[in-house]
């Protein structure tokens, strides 16, 4: 299941299962945070994404396969990107 939380304005949220989910995936609110770039401090949009999966059905590691995987679709599609 996809949720998108975000568009409440929440920044972190913990999703619970109902069955017949294996894992819920939350979106969270795109906010404009400070990071390091090559030892700089720049200001970027940034997006919390929250999964909770049942250990029964789904092996922790592959969860975090997954996770890896659409944390790095996202990023790759670009800084040039408008979000809001």
């Amino acid at each position: 299941t996809v949720n998108n939380t975000g568009t409440l304005g929440s920044i972190v949220s913990f999703p619970i299962i109902n069955y017949p989910q294996a894992a819920i995936l939350t979106s969270e609110a795109i906010v404009k945070r400070p990071v390091v770039i090559k030892d700089t401090i720049v200001i970027r949009s940034v997006m919390n994404l929250c999964l909770s999966f049942d250990h029964r059905v789904l092996d922790g590691a592959e969860s975090a396969v997954f996770l890896q995987s659409v944390k790095q679709r996202l990023e790759r599609m670009g800084e040039d990107l408008r979000l809001g």
